[in-house]
């Protein structure tokens, strides 16, 4: 019965053959080898796919051939003329060579041993001539290896036409004299044909009458941009691992086809026949074939997203763009070639953007073929383009339904759910497609890309480096490897593989720009700068790059070079929202709140299309209300400018958690326009004392810079640093100095100090808004002061005042970071908002926390071995003394192993030992383990600010701010203007002591690190010690702080380097006071942007 069905099948496959009907041979072929792995079938197949020129199958096959019979000479011949059709002349040189160096040791078929060896004359001199870029017409005069039929087969069909071996069967496109080898033009880059008849340029499509040159199908940078993505499969469309669906640079990808009715450009040996059968008599010219003009890309539609981590990671999907091309082979049923060429007419009103058009037209192909699975993948393809992915899905459905072996449609099926964000739906039909094409270059790229999107970036390293091994030259392949190893942690490995993908290809505007963020993320700006500079090269309109560089800027404090960039980017992309919302950020930040207000504005009004341009557009609405605010307060003096009491708390709390503000904007009195507060123009004026001033600022300032990945230097902040810090010290001064004298005065009257005593203050609840009645800070906060009478109390400053100097100034310094007090937020306050940083984020280590991983992990189990419990998502205590879960948790070595031995998500809080309470353990950070999916881990540190949190630390760091050793006694008393090291010795430590406590407390929504460490800069100054070396490499101060249980192991740690660099100097004493020559809102501004001009 199976011999029967056997014999049955190849008569059927002759009839196909001497009909010319490849396509449904093809599809016997496939049957055939199903059932047993013929080398000759596989040869016929090749053959086969030959006709329909789809040369990366000839290749395949002509590969699984030579693995079983490396003597095979049809197969040499046959995988070279592939080779050679795709552009590789040298890669087809050398399989010949290698077929012919089987033939001379051997028997074998003269006729093919004949054929290899004129072969291999005409492309040596070719190969010479022209290295690798040989033009149409120079191609090579060859005879295609006849279809060996089985003799059984053969017999049986006597009556047949036989295929002969010096004949070719081709399917006409019109019966007017063409001339069939079209000139190849490769001058510009454009993969093209230009038609020598009438002058018209065609796009390459391998599609009736398409040729590609260089032999890389798939989706790549051409000359001018444009990408095409390829297909050659029987049913399906695939490429070697380009065919993608996403945004790339300039977001024009093309999908290429290779169907039946194209024709190799091989110019033919005088002795060949070619009997051609024509599609008509006049209606079906060669002017309808499926080929497309490429136009250069127009400046204004260079499109390239980026994501909200500015991360510039291409968007993943259908429909990001509308000049995507495609095609798929056809396989018809009936009238296959009528009903191909509608197909690649098809094709190519997609291939052009014409999708309505194309969907017409499958939909007729599918009126009379309903199951018709390449139909159904080409209008699914259209649908997608048109961001329809629910109809394309259910094409794609119906073509598996089908054809379940339809392996390009469970591709594209995938593409399109990874679009609509259905991660587990889209890697489960890509998996499905790797197990028809397991060796796929192509689809391990493809998943290793959708792996990426969705943060499985293990994962994307490993498809993506299986994905390299197949395909050595795919450069998108590693600039996405290099993506998924930078988020793992892996900074080398990741620059070696960006640095491989240009190296493929210099002019790769999507590698370069990708190394660009690479270098960013890193905080290299040298680097970054180097490579934007580089694409900036290549394509002077690309859009992204000035929205990178605008961003690098941005971070370095340049705000005005920023929306310089910005600008460039937006007449040449007018609608990027992350452009205008940076622009807009960057003209608030220097006053010109006009410029800033109309962005605002601008990006309000955007329609978008992700939940992270939604987030921007959100923080778009708080931005303008802050702005409004800052225009308002621009003439008055900078002492009125005051974020955390005049501004409502529910708006405040919002803004922080990045919420839509639609509740806010019903709920909170909103901001009057500029129209009736318009501001005057900021104008710096240039003074002898301001530019001593910014001098010294600048000098301090630097002080603040972490030398860490992922640390910008921002001259901006610094110059905010140095500023804080001068008028920290003028101001502790100035309080001293009264205090002394209030102290002098008291003794003369009383003859003895005056006695001190402690006041205990219930925190005030009132946390102010607009249009409502607010306290001032110091009453909100200082449950302890100093209280020798009335008027030294008057004279004296608060911990809280203290800080909030140095908030204020870090709050008009970057206007856009959400920098508030958390006990002046709402209600949310009560509940423990507060801040949270992570270490490892899913799988992805973030750059500049992972460094501080290993002790964070450490002090966990630490933390677990002395409490032995922690508290799970409800805060409900979990015993862990049982079953020996100390000891393994003691053993363990990461978050992996610490959350398997909990079994479940958890927190567990650190502590900090009280100075002010002996005995006493304040409630340090919560060092959380959550899990993120399947594979992936939050590890943070989060800090909520509950009121009996908020009241611990208040009082701890009053008594440290009092400290009567140290700063009251030393500065009231004896050592007051002291210039002894020595003495200052109690001075240091106590500076040092509430610098621990206050990175512990965290009471900022952000900000506490550099907040920190400019007050401690300021008071040491106004102790008379400058610093005048760096923090150390790789270390981060407030980590230091938060990691250590006691504020004396914290004082050691930082003692080793800060004691050395600390210069006792009077000199600061000497700068013009910061308050007066800047006394103004609009002054502080102008000076924090006066260095950019």
């Amino acid at each position: 019965m199976l011999m029967a069905s056997e014999t049955s099948e190849r008569q059927e496959l002759a009839k196909l053959c001497s009909c010319r009907d490849w396509s449904k041979a093809i599809r016997i072929l496939n049957s055939l080898l199903s059932q047993s792995c013929a080398i000759q079938d596989i040869c016929n197949r090749a053959f086969c796919y030959s006709k329909l020129e789809l040369h990366k199958h000839v290749v395949k096959d002509c590969d699984k051939a030579l693995q079983l019979d490396p003597t095979l000479l049809q197969a040499y011949i046959l995988k070279g003329r592939a080779l050679s059709a795709l552009g590789k002349k040298e890669d087809a040189l050398l399989v010949w060579e290698q077929g012919y160096g089987y033939a001379v040791h051997q028997s074998a078929d003269l006729k093919l041993f004949l054929e290899l060896e004129e072969l291999l004359k005409q492309n040596r001199k070719v190969v010479c001539e022209n290295h690798a870029m040989e033009s149409l017409e120079s191609s090579i005069s060859v005879s295609e290896p006849a279809l060996h039929v089985d003799e059984k087969l053969n017999s049986a069909h006597k009556n047949h036409s036989k295929l002969n071996d010096d004949s070719e069967l081709c399917s006409e496109l019109s019966d007017t004299s063409e001339n069939r080898s079209e000139a190849f033009d490769t001058s510009d880059g454009h993969d093209e044909l230009r038609d020598t008849v009438n002058g018209n340029k065609k796009l390459n499509s391998e599609s009736n009458g398409a040729y590609t040159s260089n032999g890389d199908d798939e989706l790549r940078d051409t000359g001018n941009g444009n990408k095409k993505l390829n297909s050659e499969s029987n049913g399906t469309y695939t490429s070697d691992g380009h065919d993608e669906l996403r945004d790339t640079v300039n977001g024009n990808e093309k999908l290429n086809s290779e169907s039946n009715g194209t024709y190799d450009t091989f110019n033919k040996s005088s002795d060949e026949s070619e009997l051609c059968s024509e599609l008509s008599d006049t209606s079906e010219q060669s002017s309808k074939s499926s080929v497309i003009h490429s136009k250069p890309s127009d400046i204004s539609e260079v499109l390239w997203k980026s994501s909200n981590k500015y991360d510039i990671h291409s968007e993943l999907g259908y429909g990001a763009n509308r000049n995507k091309k495609f095609c798929v082979t056809r396989i018809s049923k009936t009238k296959s070639i009528s009903v191909d060429f509608r197909l690649s007419r098809g094709i190519a009103q997609v291939n052009e953007g014409n999708y309505s058009t194309a969907i017409s037209i499958f939909d007729q192909i599918l009126k009379e073929e309903p199951t018709y699975p390449e139909a159904l993948v080409g209008r699914g393809t259209a649908y997608a383009f048109q961001r329809e992915l629910r109809s394309a899905i259910a094409d794609f459905t119906k073509a598996i339904e089908s054809n379940s072996s339809a392996c390009e449609a469970w591709k594209r099926r995938g593409q399109a759910r990874a679009a609509l964000g259905e991660s587990v739906e889209a890697i489960a039909d890509l998996t499905k497609a790797l197990e028809f094409e397991p060796n796929s270059a192509d689809i391990l790229h493809e998943r290793g890309i959708v792996n990426f999107k969705f943060k499985d970036f293990n994962a994307a390293v490993e498809d993506l480096s299986a994905c390299l091994q197949l395909d050595k030259e795919n450069k998108s392949a590693y600039t996405y490897l290099g993506l998924a190893l930078s988020s793992i942690g892996e900074y080398r490995k990741a620059e070696e593989a960006h640095m491989n993908s240009i190296e493929l290809d210099q002019n790769f505007l999507e590698g370069w720009a990708h190394l660009t963020q690479f270098y960013q993320d890193l905080a290299n700006a040298t680097k970054a700068l180097e490579c934007i500079e580089r694409v900036l090269e290549i394509d002077v309109g690309f859009a992204k790059a000035y929205h990178l560089r605008g961003l690098l800027r941005h971070g370095m404090g340049e705000h005005k070079k920023a929306i310089m960039d910005l600008s460039i980017g937006l007449g040449i992309e007018n609608s990027n929202i992350e452009c205008l919302y940076l622009r807009a950020s960057c003209y608030h930040a220097i006053g010109e709140y006009g410029e800033a207000i109309k962005d605002y504005d601008k990006a309000l009004k955007l329609e978008l299309d992700s939940m992270e341009k939604f987030v921007l557009q959100c923080l778009a609405f708080y931005q303008k209300e802050l702005a409004l605010y800052a225009a308002s307060k621009i003439n008055s003096e900078f002492s009125s400018f005051d974020i955390d009491n005049d501004i409502n708390p529910l708006f405040k709390e919002y803004w922080c958690k990045r919420f839509h503000p639609q509740h806010v904007s019903e709920n909170v009195f909103r901001q009057p326009s500029l129209k009736r507060s318009r501001p005057r123009k900021l104008d710096f004026s240039v003074t002898k004392q301001k530019t001593a001033l910014l001098q010294a600022a600048d000098s301090i300032g630097r002080k603040i810079q972490y030398n860490c990945p992922g640390f910008l230097p921002n001259r901006r902040q610094h110059r905010m640093a140095g500023l804080a810090a001068i008028e920290i010290a003028q101001k502790v001064s100035k309080a001293w100095r009264s205090l002394q004298v209030e102290r002098n005065r008291n003794t003369s009257k009383h003859g003895k100090k005056a006695r001190r005593k402690e006041k205990i203050n219930t925190p005030s609840q009132n946390r102010g808004g607009a249009c409502c009645s607010t306290s001032s800070s110091s009453e909100t906060s200082n449950s302890y002061t100093i209280t020798e009478d009335r008027s030294s109390c008057r004279s004296m400053m608060s911990w809280h005042d203290l800080y909030s100097l140095a908030v204020k100034w870090r709050q008009i310094s970057e206007p856009c970071d959400p920098v508030v007090w958390v006990n002046k937020l709402s209600e949310e306050f009560n509940s423990g908002f507060g801040s949270h940083t992570p270490l490892i984020l899913g799988q992805a280590k973030v750059v500049r926390y992972f460094p501080n991983y290993q002790r964070a992990l450490d002090v966990a189990k630490i933390v677990i071995k002395e409490k032995k419990y922690v508290h799970n998502k409800a805060d409900d205590i979990m015993d862990l003394s049982e079953d020996g879960k100390i000891q393994e948790i003691m053993h363990a070595e990461s978050c992996f192993d610490l959350y398997r031995i909990v079994g479940e998500d958890f927190w567990l809080a650190t502590w900090c030992n009280s100075t002010a309470f002996e005995g006493k353990q304040l409630e340090g950070t919560r060092i959380t383990l959550l899990k993120m999916g399947e594979h992936g881990f939050d590890f943070a540190i989060r800090t909520p600010c509950t009121p009996s949190r908020w009241e611990d630390f208040d009082r701890e760091m009053a008594v440290a701010w009092e400290n009567h050793q140290a700063l009251c006694n030393a500065y009231s008393g004896e050592a007051y203007g002291s210039t002894n090291f020595d003495m200052l010795e109690k001075v240091r430590e106590a500076i040092l002591r509430m610098t621990y406590y206050w990175y512990n407390f965290m009471p900022l929504s952000r900000g506490t690190a550099v907040v920190g460490f400019v007050v401690l800069l300021g008071l040491f100054l106004a102790a008379n010690m400058k610093f005048i070396g760096s923090i150390p490499k790789d270390l981060q101060v407030d980590w230091e702080a938060i990691l250590n249980f006691d504020p004396n192991s914290f004082m050691d740690s930082v003692k080793s380097w800060l004691y050395p660099s600390l210069k006792v100097t009077t000199t600061w004493k000497e700068y013009p006071d910061v308050a007066s020559t800047f006394s103004t809102t609009g002054s502080v501004v102008a000076a924090l942007s006066s260095y950019d001009d």
